[in-house]
């Protein structure tokens, strides 16, 4: 099977000399100590575990899968020992808050050990990914008798969290969950109904699974205005905070799935469940929401973490397998045949994989440091601007990003050939685990939907001005720079192109919504290609920038970065012009076509 190697040397770059992520964040109240002697060793540990422990588990866990036993879900050999060794190194608490027994560590390197995590093994890092979300949704509309029950013990990792919402007959569409919450004398209620697809829903690895439930009173408004959030645990806890009886309930079956067969997919019924209201009745959507924007912006994260993991499993292939000559003359005459490296459609490949793997670890890092100086400042003015810079760009991360890995994992099977698509070197896992991640969080179909039906309207489109006016101005500075041209103009012309698709999904919106939605999801793309341009041009930057200083005998790291800019800027970003070409053609062809010819 292809190995992983954590991309340390990337993640220094885009942290301590795109982003100075060290400066600024040691700047910050309760931070002070979170500078490279801190990160450093930090990354270097979670390496050590996810190329060690949670790797080599990647491929016998996909092998054996999850099974079920008298409603018990096993999990595949070697992943419960995995995973104490992940709780009891901290990990899991890494970025709750000390309160709860959390290290309190910023989020922007969590989302770094998260990278490392899920390339190593997608399947595995889903569980403590799901309770991440349940504790940051907990702990920001939870009671604080809930607060003090529930958190510590989610915090250590001893109890796992899920998010139940989608149903047999709904899933986009939560207004037409049926699961019923009764209310009790005591305050509590009753939880009766089927979830499925309900990741991590059941098994062996914690003494206690918390579930977070959409559910809706009797009487409740129908629609999503008239659903309220619960929080059902497997085991009811004791005043000391064990697991007590067992609530009810359970697990009947287990999802037979393309990919990701090392984490346990349930379908959990709820018998008269006892459940306790989080946050308002009737407004469980807004305290769900909080969990599933956590979860959009690490479901990006695990594409950004496929696509890493095949391409450099693509890139070792590529030096060792001997195939054919190179066109122009034999590079390496002594042997048989040139390695595949030689070959321009295989250059271009691996080129396209690096750019946009490479170009999404520096855009998760921005977003992830800017939200995380949110946290910290007393600034309101600073906080609503970077809430609104969040709030665009975590559908078009959660998109974009799993498109990118889904699109990864498929150069690296074509690079493999026929050794890719079968099981032995472990591609053809990538593209199966990869899949999924388009879909759940909500479909990218529907952040594309989301991006222009919400992101983009609210308040005047004041959070497309948080990323229109930097890039503008970036472009407007380096104007004249001779060094950056091969960067600014590019990037100009795509940036252009979408100010002016902007205008068009804004005028089609008015005049006829289905036009705006048939551009939706091209739109998306065109902004996140946009989007990665703007990071590879602040990296040439930056890269230009050692190089002149010298580059402290690493010349070779800074060369590749101008050079992958540069492909990014000539056989990528281009793609601009024909979504805008599609965007401007409307929905006519798609409404005008018959139903009863599909």
């Amino acid at each position: 099977m292809a190995g992983y190697k954590a991309p340390l040397r990337d993640m220094r770059f885009v942290l301590y000399e795109l982003l100075e992520a060290d400066k600024r964040l040691s700047t910050l109240p309760g931070w002070e100590d979170v500078t490279a002697d801190l990160i450093d060793p930090v990354l270097e540990e979670a390496a050590k575990l996810c190329e060690e422990v949670l790797h080599p588990l990647n491929r016998s866990g996909d092998e054996e899968g999850c099974h079920i036993e008298n409603g018990v879900v096993r999990t595949p050999k070697g992943f419960k020992a995995a995973y104490d060794a992940f709780a009891q190194g901290g990990w899991s608490s890494f970025t709750c808050a000390p309160e709860d027994g959390g290290q309190g560590l910023p989020r922007t390197l969590g989302l770094m050990v998260q990278e490392m995590a899920c390339a190593a093994n997608m399947a595995f890092a889903i569980y403590p990914g799901l309770t991440q979300g349940a504790y940051a949704a907990l702990r920001v509309h939870a009671s604080d008798e809930l607060k003090r029950l529930y958190l510590p013990n989610m915090a250590t990792g001893a109890w796992s969290g899920t998010m139940c919402l989608t149903e047999p007959h709904c899933g986009t569409d939560l207004g037409l969950l049926r699961t019923r919450a009764v209310p009790q004398a005591d305050g509590s209620y009753k939880i009766t109904g089927t979830k499925i697809f309900i990741s991590a829903g059941e098994h062996d690895l914690t003494e206690n699974i918390i579930h977070l439930v959409l559910a809706r009173l009797p009487d409740a408004p129908k629609g999503i205005k008239g659903i309220s959030l619960f929080l059902v645990p497997k085991f009811m806890p004791t005043a000391e905070g064990k697991p007590g009886p067992r609530n009810g309930v359970a697990c009947s079956a287990l999802e037979h799935k393309m990919g990701i067969k090392a984490s346990a997919t349930c379908v959990l019924n709820f018998e008269d469940a006892t459940g306790f209201l989080v946050g308002d009745l009737h407004k469980g959507m807004r305290a769900m929401f909080r969990m599933m924007n956590e979860a959009r912006l690490a479901v990006g994260v695990q594409g950004l973490s496929v696509g890493e993991a095949a391409y450099q499993g693509a890139v070792a292939y590529a030096r060792d397998r001997l195939q054919g000559r190179a066109l122009d003359k034999p590079r390496y005459p002594d042997k048989p045949a040139d390695p595949l490296l030689v070959h321009p459609d295989v250059r271009r490949m691996l080129l396209t994989a690096r750019a946009y793997v490479e170009g999404a670890r520096a855009l998760a890092a921005t977003i992830s440091l800017k939200m995380d100086e949110a946290t910290r400042s007393q600034d309101p003015a600073f906080k609503e601007e970077a809430e609104d810079l969040a709030a665009v760009m975590t559908p078009i991360i959660k998109a974009l990003f799993t498109d990118i890995g889904f699109d990864v994992a498929n150069i690296g099977v074509q690079i493999f050939g026929g050794h890719g698509y079968i099981r032995e070197h472990g591609m053809e896992q990538y593209v199966r685990d990869a899949r999924i991640a388009q879909i759940y969080e909500g479909a990218n179909g529907i952040q594309a939907l989301d991006l222009i039906g919400r992101k983009m309207p609210t308040n005047g489109g004041r959070a497309l001005r948080r990323f229109f006016h930097p890039v503008a101005e970036f472009l407007e500075t380096h104007a004249s720079d001779a060094a950056m041209a091969d960067f600014i103009a590019p990037l100009a012309k795509a940036f252009g192109r979408l100010q002016q698709a902007s205008g068009m999904i804004a005028l089609q919106g008015l005049k006829n919504p289905m036009d705006a939605a048939a551009g939706a999801s091209d739109y998306l793309r065109l902004f996140g290609l946009v989007a990665l341009g703007h990071q590879w041009a602040l990296m040439a930057k930056v890269a230009q920038a050692k190089l002149a200083a010298g580059a402290n005998g690493e010349d070779s790291f800074y060369k590749a970065k101008i050079a992958t800019a540069r492909f990014y800027m000539q056989r990528i970003l281009p793609q601009t012009g024909a979504l805008l070409s599609a965007i401007g053609a409307g929905g006519k062809v798609l409404a005008e076509f018959d139903d009863a010819a599909f």
